[in-house]
């Protein structure tokens, strides 16, 4: 898969453009540094299924077939009830923030607008591979893939 057509890089680039996102981790994400190479890959068995998901759902661009796993981490809300130190603007000289009222947390809503932007990143790549002008096109055309798949499997391997 191209550098700019990875999946794994296509939903971290749309969880990252989430306001106030600043990390997004798929798989074990950074833990992965911190472990073996034996206790990161993702073993593949027969059938060709895989006995962990420490990937995170993807591999080299592509989907495993294992559940999508990501995390992302959300800043805290600008607001303070002890506002911070600021700038005045007109006079370039010290101020105190505003404090007002306002969401004790935006986690809730971060967390359906990223399951959206998950979902547009995987319709966007199911069109890119299936395409056509209908659903019943592109179903049709998954269907011949997942048929040609399965013709060059080994008997007894899953579809």
């Amino acid at each position: 898969v191209s550098w700019d057509r990875k999946l794994d890089g296509r939903l971290a680039r749309a969880l990252m453009s989430i306001p106030a996102v600043k990390g997004v981790e798929l798989g074990l994400g950074f833990d992965a540094a911190r472990r073996k190479g034996s206790d990161v890959h993702d073993e593949i068995l027969p059938g060709l299924e895989r006995a962990t998901n420490r990937a995170g759902g993807t591999e080299g661009g592509m989907t495993t077939g294992e559940p999508l796993v990501a995390r992302v981490a959300m800043k805290p809300i600008s607001t303070l009830m002890a506002p911070l130190r600021t700038v005045d603007l007109k006079t370039g000289g010290p101020a105190q923030a505003q404090s007002e009222r306002s969401d004790v947390t935006a986690v809730p809503a971060m967390g359906v607008i990223a399951e959206a932007m998950v979902a547009l990143v995987l319709a966007e790549a199911m069109l890119e591979k299936f395409g056509g002008d209908a659903l019943s096109e592109m179903t049709r055309n998954f269907a011949g893939y997942q048929a040609q798949l399965s013709a060059r499997l080994p008997k007894g391997a899953a579809s």
